[in-house]
């Protein structure tokens, strides 16, 4: 009951936060990024769209989300029918390379998760949002560190969004929801690529 109680209160002030971002709409050109993933390769938008179809590109809290590990675990199980389709799937997250391994551990991920270590990303996105000092406290005395996680002070995190970008460098599809706990579907994702 307690855990219930946690992750509603967790919910609404992280909600009041994400409501103001809307994310990039279906349309809309992607903004290009670029990083390293976890097993050193480097990763370009512009060089991932040139040797596939299409980019499966989703934002996640961190390796201490349920909800994140969840999701990911569901990408994983799925891997091989979106790859079969010639999408690469990628994902960002705020928090360090160190953590990154332990959510790799948690789902066994093996899609490429690269460190947004200036938010440029989410920001480029419009993912990002900025955890409050009461929320940053009830994360603290729930044992989740927002700060040690991440490797800064900032206390950013993305709102879970997922977006589809074809070969043109649009984006195709989008998933943005503020409350972390509705994600995009492994079936709509199929669907949509």
């Amino acid at each position: 009951m307690k855990r219930i109680i946690l992750f509603f209160a967790l919910f609404i002030a992280l909600a009041s936060n994400a409501n103001a971002q809307k994310g990039l709409a279906a349309g809309a050109n992607a903004p290009a990024f670029s990083g390293v993933d976890q097993n050193g390769k480097k990763i370009t938008l512009k060089g991932l769209l040139k040797e596939h179809k299409s980019v499966v590109l989703f934002f996640y809290r961190g390796q201490w989300c349920p909800y994140c590990n969840k999701h990911i675990k569901e990408l994983q199980d799925s891997l091989q029918l979106l790859t079969g389709k010639d999408a690469y799937v990628i994902g960002v997250t705020p928090e360090t390379s160190d953590n990154i391994a332990k959510t790799i551990k948690k789902t066994s991920a093996g899609c490429s998760i690269i460190q947004d270590k200036d938010d440029a990303i989410m920001k480029a996105y419009g993912v990002n949002f900025t955890m409050d000092d009461a929320t940053f406290t009830k994360y603290k005395g729930y044992g989740i560190d927002l700060e040690a996680n991440n490797g800064n002070t900032r206390r950013t995190l993305p709102v879970p969004a997922t977006y589809i970008i074809d070969r043109s460098g649009k984006i195709k599809f989008m998933h943005f929801d503020p409350n972390y706990q509705k994600r995009a579907s492994v079936k709509t994702l199929l669907a949509e690529l």
